[in-house]
């Protein structure tokens, strides 16, 4: 069994920044990708950034320049700093891992999802 759990999201007038944080707990051998997407009201789910293991970041291109996704490998976390944000960017955001769990199965997990606003 495996955990994902955001935190950091919220409120922020456009212009402002946010981190979310994103922990993976559990029955984790490695980690092979991780990254956010978010799903706004009405909307299908989309991916914002991955980061997968040993390879290089991708964007959205309506986050790129504003938006760093970073990984802290031996905390299994990873992170999403949004800077400029706009209100287009409100939505739920998602974590999202797809791991090797401790008996050898590559599995995908989502975390609850954390609401981030932006508004003035």
């Amino acid at each position: 069994q495996v955990q994902l759990v955001e935190s950091g999201g919220g409120l922020v007038q456009p212009g402002g920044s946010l981190r979310l944080s994103c922990v993976a707990s559990g029955s984790i051998l490695s980690i092979n990708v991780m990254g956010w997407y978010r799903q706004a009201p009405g909307e299908e789910r989309e991916l914002v950034a991955t980061f997968p293991s040993g390879g290089s970041t991708n964007y959205a291109d309506s986050v790129k320049g504003r938006f760093f996704i970073s990984r802290d490998n031996a905390k299994n976390t990873v992170y999403l700093q949004m800077n400029s944000l706009k209100p287009e960017d409100t939505a739920v955001y998602y974590c999202h891992a797809r791991v090797i769990t401790t008996n050898y199965y590559t599995l995908q997990y989502w975390g609850p999802g954390t609401q981030v606003t932006v508004s003035s």
